[in-house]
């Protein structure tokens, strides 16, 4: 027997007619009815308020207006589809329908991460953007362990130059390399008395962490504080608007999103490889703070904009897959499946 979802609501007079064409075409056409109510389920409510009554049965559905001969018809065809199936391959639908009549604990786990992946993803965030500024306060206040253990988680994900890291509580928020000519600023090769930072490995300067007169650097560098940073600001507005921002197109994200970065940071790079076939175009340059800001923004908040959303489509179908399943198989076996 075939089963017919209909998504519907309370107090709707159109869902109670689909309803009773139903009732009416079971001697024609055998099937178990599910009744899904889209008002307890936030991803049901957005994705049918404005279509129903919808009827599901196999892959296909009908939104309204239909007429009771096109549910007639779709459910037949449903019935039909059903035979073939078990006509091809017995064994194989068998096995289909045993999968689809129980609930397991992959489906349970699968449910809870859709429903609540945003919140994940935000607290990771979250921890992850604040451990770097919370590494220089905890120099500032002389825990210097727990601080040092910061430092060293970040190591892989980040060079931690100095020159390149913002400093909390010292004379200034920057440090630059002497190559960024920026006037008005103390360099940081005057200030931490390293020469070595032209060096390929700069060792020096990423161990340098920091002193009560300069202030103590972030875990992160300035681009990646403005990538992570972005992301979590991005996250925190997909909340606010209730997951309903739509993703921008490829090629926005390409132009705005990876453009700048790319830019800044390929030119950057080849101009500090000294290689003669560079150097009469594109001279020695190192980018400003400014500018690494600037662009990891442009490329975190830009791929948050892109991502999320796509991520929430595939959430989407996924809950509302299983939030299906578990109303069809509560209807059969007249438990309650803990949705």
């Amino acid at each position: 027997m075939i089963t017919v979802s209909l998504y519907q609501k309370e107090d709707c007079h159109l869902c109670e007619q689909v309803q009773q064409d139903l009732q009416a075409l079971q001697q024609k056409v055998p099937h178990q009815l599910v009744l899904i109510d889209i008002e307890k389920d936030s991803n049901l409510k957005d994705q049918f308020a404005l279509d129903i009554p919808v009827v599901e049965v196999g892959p296909y559905r009908l939104k309204y207006p239909f007429s009771k001969q096109d549910l007639e018809l779709t459910l037949r065809a449903a019935e039909q589809r059903r035979s073939q199936l078990i006509k091809v391959d017995d064994e194989k639908y068998k096995q289909a329908v045993k999968r689809g009549s129980t609930i397991t604990r992959a489906d349970r786990i699968s449910l809870w991460i859709s429903r609540h992946y945003l919140m994940v993803i935000n607290l990771a965030l979250i921890i992850f953007v604040g451990l770097p500024f919370l590494a220089p306060v905890l120099k500032k206040s002389g825990a210097d362990l727990p601080a040092e253990i910061i430092y060293r988680i970040y190591r892989p994900f980040c060079h931690q130059w100095s020159f390149r890291t913002w400093f909390l509580f010292g004379e200034q928020t920057y440090y630059p390399h002497a190559a960024a000519d920026i006037p008005g600023v103390l360099t940081f090769e005057k200030v931490s008395g390293i020469t070595d930072a032209n060096d390929p490995s700069r060792l020096n300067a990423r161990l340098f962490e920091g002193n009560p007169l300069l202030g103590f650097k972030l875990a992160l560098c300035e681009r990646d504080i403005a990538i992570w940073g972005s992301f979590l600001l991005f996250g925190l507005i997909f909340v606010l608007s209730q997951k309903k921002t739509k993703s921008i197109h490829w090629m926005l994200w390409l132009v705005i999103g990876i453009g700048p970065i790319a830019l800044d940071g390929f030119s950057q790079l080849v101009s500090q490889l000294n290689l003669p076939v560079f150097q009469s175009f594109l001279p020695y340059r190192e980018s400003t703070p400014l500018l690494r800001t600037v662009t990891g923004f442009l490329f975190g908040f830009m791929t948050a904009w892109y991502g999320f959303p796509t991520i929430e489509e595939v959430m989407s179908e996924t809950r509302t897959a299983l939030t299906k399943k578990m109303a069809v198989i509560a209807i059969k076996t007249g438990k309650n499946t803990g949705q």
